[in-house]
């Protein structure tokens, strides 16, 4: 959990993700289309992705990816997303984040 917290710390946007969902790539596509550029951290690629993936589990993401985190606070996955967008909530928390200029 502590290392999951500070990967969070050092980006307004991080994404746990991996190559091979394509779930992922939509949310992937999706902020780099907003021009945000989230930190993406491919769990199917980095060492000890397995673990962060399970500690992901135990900290109540399910599924594990895609997973995000906005301004250090858990978001969700795609579906949480895409509903902050259609609320029209999420370009504000991605400004407030420092993650969105306009």
């Amino acid at each position: 959990m502590d290392r999951i917290r500070s990967m969070v710390a050092e980006r307004p946007v991080v994404v746990f993700s991996k190559t091979t969902c394509c779930l992922c790539h939509t949310i992937k596509t999706f902020f780099c289309d907003m021009g945000v550029n989230a930190s993406v951290h491919e769990l199917d690629e980095i060492p000890r992705g397995r673990e962060i993936e399970q500690a992901l589990s135990r900290f109540g993401c399910n599924p594990t990816v895609p997973t995000v985190f906005i301004g250090g606070e858990f978001v969700g996955g795609l579906s949480e997303v895409n509903s902050l967008h259609l609320k029209r909530d999420l370009k504000p928390m991605l400004k407030q984040a420092g993650a969105l200029w306009v």
